[in-house]
C-alpha cells in the first residue's frame, strides 16, 4: 500500500506526457474562466476577481512536497487578506490541471486581471513566496495588457 501515492504520481506524469494539453495556458496569456476554492473553502470564479491578485496552488493529497508547501501557503494567505489564495486538487480537477499544462506539483500560479503572471512547480520557502507576492502586487497591469494585446495573433502588421 505504500506504493499507492507513487503509483498515482507516475500515472499523473505519464498521462500528462502522453496527452499534453492542446491549448495549455502559459505565462502572459489570458486564463480561462474557472472556479476554485478560496482559503475559506468558498467557491469563487476567476472572472469575478478583477483587480485582485489570485494565487493558485495546484496540489494533490498524496504529494509529499505539496503537504510541505501547504502550511507555508496558508500562512501567506493569512498575511494578505486582500488577495485570493485558492487550491486546485489535480486529482479532483485533472482537466483544469491539464489545461494549464501542470505536469509537476506543487505548482504555484499567479493570475491578475485574468492574465497568468507566474507559473512554476516546486515547494517554495516562505521568504520566496512572500517575495513573489510583493512582486505580483507591483506589476503594472496596463503594461501587461498592452503586451498581451501585441502578442495576439493577427495583431502584427504583416
Amino acid at each position: 500500500m505504500k506504493l499507492a501515492p507513487l503509483y498515482r504520481c507516475v500515472l499523473f506524469l505519464v498521462a500528462t506526457l502522453l496527452a499534453p494539453p492542446i491549448f495549455a495556458t502559459e505565462v502572459g496569456e489570458v486564463a480561462p474562466v474557472f472556479r476554485l476554492a478560496n482559503a475559506k473553502g468558498e467557491s469563487v470564479a476567476l472572472d469575478g476577481l478583477r483587480g485582485k491578485v489570485v494565487y493558485v496552488d495546484f496540489w494533490a493529497s498524496w504529494c509529499g512536497p505539496c503537504r510541505m508547501f501547504g502550511p507555508v501557503y496558508e500562512r501567506s494567505s493569512e498575511k494578505h487578506p486582500g488577495a485570493v489564495f485558492g487550491k486546485i486538487d489535480t486529482e479532483a480537477q485533472p482537466e483544469l490541471a491539464a489545461h494549464f499544462g501542470i505536469s509537476s506539483i506543487p505548482t504555484l500560479m499567479i493570475v491578475r486581471d485574468k492574465v497568468v503572471l507566474y507559473s512554476q512547480p516546486g515547494a517554495l520557502p516562505e521568504a520566496a513566496l512572500e517575495d513573489l507576492i510583493t512582486q505580483a502586487k507591483a506589476v503594472d497591469m496596463d503594461e501587461v495588457r498592452a503586451e498581451v494585446a501585441a502578442a495576439q495573433p493577427g495583431e502584427a502588421a504583416g
